[in-house]
């Protein structure tokens, strides 16, 4: 795989499968280099032989949902002003509708369960803030008073009057004539305006200084259910709650399901038939703030203003991955599991759980229709496809990823290596073609509770089409390997975490006599940026080092950083000599290594100044480097950035790499 074959990365939504299980939705995104932005759009799947049709045409349709009688697809796109709207069409054809017209745009939506409305969440901004009056630049803006914690987040910028609101709106007539704009009229005047509304109007059912989350009808669909943190200390901890609102009152009062004394972070909130609700969430303990290798797990509540009850261990089962929802049916809920690189999708009852699908895949997202399970799934050689499990068992139906497999990318070796202590480290080892021996890129994931997995991943591929092995593992710390493992940084970063990629970085050179032990990288991203800074200062057997999007300084990040309130104090400790034993910033007169610093200019996860100052230090003290810096660009630059960015980014890592351990394939 090339660079330039980003292009080919073709990821799934969550599918949207028919009540019949004949037939499904998916929105498929790519990364387009002429668009220079993620596009794509709406596909049709038949269950039964993965043939597929695309059903619409926009730039970049997304989030598909069906009504309750599958005959209407609801998904989000973008208007005029690049907002994110809901819009409606027919499932058998015709132009979809547009179903609203929020100035902040729509983030989620539930449909009703009688298929005729829908609630979402909208960005309710501040009269005068952030584009809302025509001619008023950012520059022009009033000053922001700050008084809370959380007043950033990445991927958005300030928060300071941006609020998240919750809404109901009846669906579009589909068979209503168009609207029409309004032609101008020689007898206009500043008082002429077109008052038609391009939606229908929504009705705002929350009010007050507080977000909303993950909305949801209760099965009568006479209210709303939504996630709120609405307690006095919400800018002080990670509690959240669930409320619910009348569905046909403006701005009610809320109703407490859940409350915030139930120490819970909570991502997903759903009705049951039965009266009662499930939930996803996280302990957080009596601070609010123990959220270190804390598993996402299932409750149940019985009733409103019930206890929540666990259902899944918070020691051993993590339903946490980025997208992992869950479904209720008859007889329970469907989850997605992560666990030793890989997400499964487990059906679980108050009796136990099961797994529906697994091997080599990471579960994306997932639907029921009559006698079918169906997912989206990422493999080795896709970002995405769908699966389906019926009587025949588990099917891979479709091929969305067959363009990434023709640029031939190599399956890496899967190891389970034992460390210097007796701790075994799993992780992966990608060797290319040919004789080697090959130089050796170590490398470090994000986090730090995330996991590699089995999917595609672009960074090795690339790597290992320019000539480098690739070696990459989930060290304690990691996610996928119980709650023990994953909180055995706590307080200690660097120590054991960084023994483990060594361990396994020496244990896959003693196991592959093509890598080159003489010629060794080292890189990483945020959580891996950091391991990445703290090993090239005890470390200096490493050619070269990339550093990018670092956690640098733990004391300036408490100050600048969108979780710098909170993460900080949880993984490194308050006290100010334990934080310093853990700073890369405060080690960096040890490094010696060539690095490379890379960030972004709007990353307010890990700010720009963590990068400029480590990228100073450097300079100062006579080390090789240069600060790589992206202009419009937020944390999340490799995954979701402008694509001409992310090709940039490669070309500039390549020659990095070409300058310190050239290859055939790589010589600048």
């Amino acid at each position: 795989m090339r660079a330039e074959d980003i292009e080919r990365l073709v990821s799934l939504s969550r599918p949207a499968v028919h009540p019949s299980g004949e037939w499904a939705i998916v929105a498929a995104s790519r990364p387009s280099l002429r668009a220079n932005r993620n596009v794509g759009q709406l596909w049709r799947v038949s269950l039964d032989d993965g043939a597929r049709t695309r059903i619409t045409g926009g730039t970049a349709d997304r989030d598909p949902q069906l009504t309750p009688d599958g005959g209407t697809v609801v998904f989000l796109r973008d208007d005029a002003d690049g907002k994110a709207q809901a819009w409606a069409m027919r499932v058998d054809g015709g132009e979809p509708v547009q179903a609203t017209a929020e100035p902040g745009g729509v983030r989620e939506v539930a449909i009703s369960p009688e298929g005729d409305r829908i609630a979402f969440t909208a960005t309710v901004v501040e009269p005068g803030r952030y584009g809302s009056v025509e001619g008023v630049s950012p520059a022009q803006e009033p000053a922001r008073l700050i008084t809370r914690n959380r007043s950033l987040a990445n991927g958005v910028g300030s928060l300071v009057g941006r609020r998240t609101h919750l809404f109901v709106a009846p669906l579009p007539d589909l068979d209503a004539e168009p609207r029409y704009d309004r032609a101008a009229h020689p007898h206009d005047d500043e008082r002429t305006h077109d008052d038609e509304p391009r939606a229908p109007r929504a009705i705002r059912l929350s009010h007050g200084d507080f977000d909303h989350a993950s909305p949801a009808f209760t099965p009568d669909g006479r209210r709303v259910v939504a996630i709120s943190a609405r307690h006095d200390t919400r800018d002080d901890d990670l509690r959240s709650a669930v409320v619910e609102l009348e569905a046909d009152v403006a701005e009610g009062e809320p109703h407490i399901v859940v409350s915030s004394r139930a120490d819970l972070s909570i991502s997903e909130a759903k009705p049951t038939p039965d009266g009662g609700y499930v939930l996803l969430a996280q302990q957080v303990g009596e601070s609010g703030r123990d959220f270190v290798a804390r598993h996402t797990q299932l409750f149940v509540v019985e009733h409103a203003g019930a206890h929540p009850e666990e259902v899944t261990d918070g020691e051993r089962v993590d339903l946490g991955e980025v997208g992992s929802h869950a479904t209720v049916v008859e007889d329970g809920v469907l989850v997605q599991e992560r666990r030793r690189g890989r997400v499964r999708l487990v059906h679980v009852t108050g009796g136990g759980s099961r797994e529906l699908i697994g091997g080599d895949v990471e579960v994306l997202g997932h639907g029921v229709g009559e006698g079918r399970t169906v997912a989206t799934v990422a493999t080795p050689t896709s970002l995405g496809e769908v699966a389906v499990l019926d009587d025949r068992g588990i099917t891979v139906l479709t091929d969305f990823g067959a363009p990434l497999a023709q640029t031939g990318l190599v399956q890496p070796h899967e190891h389970e290596l034992v460390g210097r202590d007796g701790t075994k480290v799993h992780g992966w080892v990608w060797v290319p073609e040919g004789e080697g021996p090959h130089p050796v890129l170590l490398n470090i994931h994000g986090g730090p509770f995330a996991q590699y997995g089995v999917h595609v991943f672009d960074e090795a591929q690339v790597a290992v089409a320019a000539g480098y092995a690739v070696v990459q593992c989930n060290p304690r710390g990691s996610a996928g390997y119980g709650r023990e493992h994953g909180a055995a940084i706590r307080q200690r970063m660097g120590t054991v975490d960084m023994h483990d990629v060594l361990d396994f970085l020496d244990g896959a050179l003693d196991a592959h006599d093509e890598l080159d032990r003489e010629r060794l990288g080292i890189m990483g991203g945020s959580y891996g940026g950091y391991l990445t800074a703290w090993t090239i200062a005890h470390d200096e057997r490493f050619a070269a080092a990339i550093v990018e999007r670092g956690f640098l300084d733990p004391e300036s990040f408490a100050g600048t950083s969108d979780i710098g309130w909170f993460f900080g104090g949880e993984y490194t400790g308050t006290d100010p000599e334990q934080v310093r034993a853990q700073s890369p910033m405060a080690h960096v007169d040890r490094v010696t290594t060539p690095t490379l610093v890379v960030h972004s200019e709007q990353d307010w996860r890990c700010p720009p100044e963590q990068a400029q100052r480590y990228f100073a230090a450097l300079k100062r003290q006579g080390v090789e480097t240069a600060l790589l810096l992206f202009p419009g660009e937020d944390h999340e630059l490799t995954r979701s950035g402008q694509p001409r960015h992310r090709l940039e980014r490669f070309e500039h890592v390549l020659a990095w790499w070409a300058k310190h351990l050239p290859t055939a394939q790589n010589h600048g």
